[in-house]
């Protein structure tokens, strides 16, 4: 009988390991599906993130693992039909727009930080762009950790917006200054 307890207590441990985490999609989290990501993608995570041997190479680790998280979830839920923008998937469910990326990333992301998986960077809430009354945009933000306070000036060294928006699910999110994407800037280097 005590070798039953010990192997329900394994068993418990080791679906303990396993994160599950809620996506949206739809536009606006219209709907939201839960998500489980195993134990072994788990730790496939941590060698890719684990790699980084200081925080360019980590924010660098992070695209990727965003990508790989959403491309896992696209098999377990209707997000793998989304594609990069708002314009290349407008009538098929499963679509995201910015505001179900910033939000799934940002849980994403504290999963990420909650497993001790980030060593040089934290989660914070996400961040609003408005270039003007009709293109507003939301991106996940992580800051890297130990960096010079802000001088004044109104930057925000040290901030940086992971924004899986512009691609296709699975592939890597972009991962830039916070005042670049600020100003407007995208991956294909316009405005």
């Amino acid at each position: 009988m005590r070798w039953l307890g010990c192997f329900l207590l394994l068993c418990g441990l080791t679906a303990a390991a396993d994160e599950r985490v809620t996506v949206c999609f739809n536009y606006g989290c219209l709907a939201q599906a839960e998500v489980v990501f195993s134990d072994g993608q788990l730790r496939e995570l941590g060698s890719l993130l684990g790699q980084a041997q200081d925080a360019p190479h980590e924010r660098e680790a992070i695209g990727a693992a965003v990508g790989r998280l959403l491309g896992w979830a696209g098999e377990q839920s209707p997000i793998a039909a989304d594609r990069g923008g708002n314009y290349a998937d407008a009538a098929v469910y499963g679509k995201m727009d910015c505001i179900d990326h910033s939000t799934t990333t940002t849980r994403l992301l504290r999963m990420m930080e909650e497993r001790g998986l980030l060593r040089y960077h934290r989660v914070l809430d996400r961040v609003l762009r408005t270039r003007s009354l009709i293109f507003d945009h939301f991106a996940a933000q992580i800051e890297e950790i130990q960096v010079a306070a802000p001088a004044g000036d109104g930057e925000e060294p040290g901030r940086y917006v992971v924004d899986s928006w512009f691609f296709d699910n699975g592939q890597p999110a972009v991962v830039m200054p916070l005042a670049n994407w600020r100003a407007g800037e995208s991956p294909d280097g316009g405005g």
